[in-house]
């Protein structure tokens, strides 16, 4: 787990107007403006006439919604908005980082962006179904998430 603080207008820009972070599956997300506002992206299956295999929506089914909460010329008093790398893509990521580890055993892998009305931070998290002592997923995910960020050209610094 690492927490990185990233230059706030653009990784915003990058969270709402780009499709950065689409492919994320959203798990939940706060925001608190005049009032609170929240959301979770637990797809309701009864909801469609053929149910989605996903558990959860993609980021992109709820950015433009997060977008007009958000914009105007105040900003929100705080959000939490939480991402999980999406279950078919977590295979993709564990055969790219060479890592010999069993698919089943990985629950998660997430992003979790925090705003206190004053600085904006995402950290990192795995979520195993067991107890797991190597940590090669974990720093293979920090990576990836540095990667990401620099690859789209969102400044950071990392927390100490």
């Amino acid at each position: 787990m690492i927490i990185l603080i990233p230059e706030t207008k653009t990784c915003m820009s990058h969270l709402l107007a780009h499709e950065t972070f689409d492919h994320f599956s959203f798990i939940e997300g706060e925001i608190i403006t005049f009032g609170k506002f929240t959301m979770s992206g637990f797809l309701q299956k009864s909801f469609f006439d053929e149910p989605p295999k996903e558990e959860y929506a993609l980021w992109k089914l709820f950015r433009d919604y997060c977008y007009s909460i958000i914009r105007g010329k105040r900003t929100p008093l705080s959000f939490r908005l939480i991402f999980s790398l999406a279950p078919e893509e977590i295979g993709r990521f564990l055969s790219d980082s060479r890592l010999d580890f069993p698919l089943s055993d990985v629950q998660g892998l997430y992003l979790n962006f925090r705003y206190d009305g004053s600085k904006l931070t995402c950290t990192t998290g795995t979520s195993f179904r067991q107890f797991i002592m190597d940590k090669s997923v974990e720093q293979s995910w920090d990576k990836k998430v540095q990667e990401l960020f620099f690859q789209n050209g969102i400044p950071y610094e990392l927390d100490s």
